[in-house]
């Protein structure tokens, strides 16, 4: 079983063309994006990959060239997990490890409702943990979609217990229940990777093992840096702090519209269309917003350089 370093992981966003067929050309370039502002992996068919709107064969497909395509060296972790029956979530994660990935992502709302219990949730993660090949390393995010599924320390403890978990995908963005989740899996291999922009430093330093979230579509190399000198240099950590904190308003945007725009100002030759959100809805304005947000990610990084 492959361990994943610590790190950047970008939630990878799908580029689709104009007729709304998956935009290859694109998505290679994109690949080679992220691997050239040094993020540690990519977190694959995920819900910025819009995963409740891709067919399971156009997952399946997706998967398959981004791991032809990636880099050496680019650990490459996915989920694609959107069943809601148990069997179906089996089979589906088999074929989505079977393309060769380092590690596959659970989605934790997947397993439970609202109102059943972790122990419920955890039962039926388990079952489908045990179904799959026991060389892949598994993980969690806390998608919040249908609903956020905040994961207890409780049962974080209890996951942890199981060597396989490595990946946590955190949301909770609330620094008093990251050291709770932190205490529960230390000294385990489960760790965790904060998705939230404003508290990412203060999360390192308590034991977060690096950052997975939207915002490492605008600027990744400022997460990586960050992840990388936020102990050696604690002056320049907190400066780039205060800026990626303050740019990751860009997220209440009509994301991922926003960040495929973005991604296109950087000279990816991507076009703006979505399945999950009306991209004729992205106002002028916010258009503007990420023209600035891009101009002013290049000065900062000259001025902090």
């Amino acid at each position: 079983m492959k361990i994943i370093p610590n790190g950047v992981y970008p939630t990878m966003i799908t580029p689709f063309t104009d007729d709304n067929k998956i935009d290859y050309n694109a998505v290679e370039q994109l690949i080679q994006w992220y691997a050239d502002r040094g993020v540690a992996g990519i977190f694959a068919i995920c819900q910025s990959s819009e995963i409740f709107f891709l067919s399971f064969e156009e997952k399946l497909e997706l998967l398959k060239f981004i791991v032809d395509k990636a880099p050496k060296g680019v650990s490459i972790i996915a989920s694609g997990h959107t069943a809601d029956d148990i069997e179906t979530q089996i089979e589906e994660a088999k074929a989505i490890c079977d393309v060769g990935i380092d590690a596959y992502v659970f989605i934790s709302n997947r397993f439970a409702a609202p109102e059943e219990s972790d122990d419920v949730l955890l039962e039926r993660m388990t079952k489908v943990a045990n179904a799959l090949p026991e060389d892949i390393g598994l993980g969690v995010y806390e998608c919040p979609y249908p609903y956020k599924r905040i994961l207890s320390p409780y049962l974080l403890k209890e996951m942890s217990k199981n060597p396989r978990y490595q990946f946590l995908k955190d949301t909770c963005c609330s620094i008093e229940m990251i050291k709770a989740k932190l205490d529960a899996v230390k000294g385990t291999n489960l760790r965790i990777f904060n998705a939230n922009s404003a508290t990412l430093l203060e999360s390192l330093r308590l034991g977060c093992a690096g950052f997975s979230g939207v915002m490492a579509n605008f600027h990744p190399e400022l997460y990586a840096e960050l992840c990388e000198i936020y102990e050696s240099n604690p002056e320049k950590a907190e400066k780039i702090q205060n800026f990626v904190g303050f740019a990751s308003v860009a997220e209440y945007q009509l994301y991922p519209v926003n960040a495929k725009y973005h991604l296109k100002l950087t000279g990816i030759d991507m076009g703006i269309h979505t399945r999950s959100k009306d991209a004729t809805k992205f106002t002028e304005s916010q258009r503007k917003e990420i023209e600035q947000l891009y101009k002013l990610t290049e000065m900062f990084k000259e001025m902090i350089k």
